[in-house]
């Protein structure tokens, strides 16, 4: 089954690929590695979640919006190498806007993590940090920001 095969038996669609708000592009191709950058949750009327992890949303809740994260990557990821079939993902920075004292920032990015796998298989696995911000930029609940590569 094809990554496109997969996100349709998910019920899942890629979003469109969003122009970035400043003086910066979607990924950046070096040789055959793709660096991504850093995007947030967004809802389906291109607004983002915003608020504090650990107080207004669960690591639940926050999980799905990672999810949506990997959603956006993969469809910059398939807009840098032309098709999801050659793509593998190297490494994720998840960053979530949490509460002092919350300590679950990794279950959260496993979100986008979980995705990655379900969606490419093992090209999905990859090396990731998952760190607690104090904030995030429009205050979005969670950014993670990806390197990949396109595989023959």
């Amino acid at each position: 089954m094809t990554p496109e095969e997969k996100l349709k038996a998910l019920g899942l669609t890629l979003p469109p690929v969003r122009t970035p708000p400043a003086n910066f592009v979607p990924f950046k191709l070096d040789g055959k590695t793709i660096y991504l950058s850093g995007q947030g949750p967004t809802k389906p009327d291109g607004s983002y979640y915003i608020g504090k992890v650990g107080r207004d949303f669960t690591w639940q809740e926050a999980y799905e919006h990672a999810k949506l994260v990997g959603l956006g990557l993969l469809a910059v990821a398939k807009a840098a190498a032309g098709d999801l079939a050659r793509v593998e993902t190297l490494k994720l920075l998840g960053m979530v806007n949490a509460m002092p004292d919350f300590g679950d920032s990794p279950k959260v990015i496993n979100g986008c993590s979980d995705l990655l796998f379900e969606v490419l298989g093992e090209r999905g696995r990859h090396a990731r940090s998952a760190v607690g911000m104090g904030t995030l930029p429009n205050g979005m609940t969670v950014e993670i920001e990806a390197v990949m590569r396109i595989v023959d």
